[in-house]
């Protein structure tokens, strides 16, 4: 799914600055950055396979603070360039951030922010968004994050739009990813805007990934709460929420039960969560919908009276808007990629006449085809570019 702006053409109209190069890429890291995310950038554009067809770029590792740099594990790494070297790349990645607390350094800010006057692309891989905001360059644009840290995301920048619906948001110059593995599909997405489909379907066949992947995050959350709201006295009516899903209550029934106001609730609930009451209670019953998809064999309408929903219809249209299938077609997928024998009926509820739980299996993880279009936000392309610059050349796959 993609979403086109009028307001992007001036974004991705600015051109770069004579000292960089669109063929580029500086990968920003700070000490306790996790390694994963860390490694995808440095991956997809730091090794040679021209040989598979895939076109160069030329990677420039940056430190964003002193090192050496500590991440997972108690490793500790040199990055060979300092923030300086930043002055030359047409793209910036940052693709992590130690702690979504903590202000990243001005140093790094200011590096950032004279990249993007200077008409380089910059990009924020899952918890990276963090830094891109707090330097300023996400106000009054869409963006996502991991969908664990968007409520605070959305909470410490209000004028920022998240979306934790979104794999990745393509914003023109600016580019914002969702958690981990996610930074894949925004890593590769780049590559396809630079050089085409067949240059990143190339390159994916390398990294065993599917080139793109449809749906959301929405399939992989899950009902715990934003750290901020654990001592908030709307706590006790989130989690009475969460607990009576099966019910038809409304936001009105959630506001009555904190003894305020429709509008003080909605007010308040919004600015702990970072999401409308209303949304967020959509969201839950969709999850909650997902989940007995997955764990049992009810029918859709039974599903959907367990999970609060008025009429099927509604379950039905929720959950297409926000899972991109209809319920009948996500069961069916997530079922052909598990095995037969994997379902064994609970001895406890397989009555005769009554439906069969399926057995607890780990979070939702139903792989979508290699050939969906992704579920994304993307306002206008970056214009294609010209083929990477010979350096380094690194063995890899």
């Amino acid at each position: 799914m993609s979403h086109d702006s009028a307001a992007a053409p001036e974004a991705a109209a600015r051109k770069l600055s004579g000292r960089r190069r669109k063929e580029i890429v500086a990968v920003l890291l700070f000490s306790g950055g996790p390694i994963f995310e860390s490694s995808i950038p440095l991956s997809v554009f730091g090794i040679d396979r021209q040989d598979a067809g895939v076109p160069r770029y030329r990677l420039l590792v940056c430190a964003g603070e002193e090192g050496p740099l500590r991440t997972t594990g108690g490793l500790e790494l040199t990055a060979p360039q300092g923030l300086e070297a930043i002055s030359r790349a047409g793209t910036v990645v940052v693709p992590a951030w130690r702690s979504i607390t903590s202000p990243p350094p001005e140093e790094a800010l200011d590096a950032l922010r004279r990249a993007h006057e200077e008409g380089a692309r910059i990009v924020g891989l899952c918890t990276g968004a963090f830094v891109l905001a707090a330097a300023g360059l996400l106000d009054g644009r869409p963006a996502t994050t991991h969908w664990m840290y968007a409520p605070t995301l959305a909470k410490r920048y209000p004028s920022v739009h998240v979306d934790p619906r979104e794999l990745f948001v393509d914003d023109g110059d600016v580019l914002t990813s969702a958690g981990t593995a996610a930074g894949i599909d925004l890593c590769l997405h780049i590559v396809r805007t630079d050089h085409g489909n067949e240059a990143a379907g190339a390159l994916a066949r390398r990294l065993v990934v599917p080139p793109r992947r449809s749906g959301g995050q929405e399939r992989y959350l899950d009902r715990s709460l934003p750290e901020e709201i654990g001592a908030d006295p709307l706590a006790e009516v989130v989690a009475w929420a969460l607990e009576h899903l099966h019910e038809q209550f409304d936001v009105e029934t959630l506001a009555a039960r904190a003894y305020m106001s429709r509008r003080t609730f909605d007010r308040r609930f919004r600015s702990l969560t970072g999401s409308a009451p209303l949304q967020w209670l959509i969201t839950q019953r969709v999850l909650q919908a997902q989940r007995l998809l997955e764990t049992s064999d009810y029918s859709v309408d039974e599903v959907a009276g367990r999970c609060g929903f008025r009429s099927p219809v509604a379950l039905r249209g929720h959950f297409r808007r926000q899972l991109g299938s209809s319920p009948a077609a996500y069961r069916a997928a997530y079922r052909a990629r598990r095995p037969q024998g994997d379902r064994q009926p609970d001895p406890d509820t397989a009555t005769a006449g009554a439906p069969r739980p399926l057995p607890p299996s780990d979070p939702p993880t139903a792989l979508p085809p290699e050939n969906a279009v992704p579920f994304q936000t993307r306002r206008t392309p970056m214009p294609a570019g010209a083929a990477g610059v010979p350096g380094q050349r690194t063995a890899a796959p």
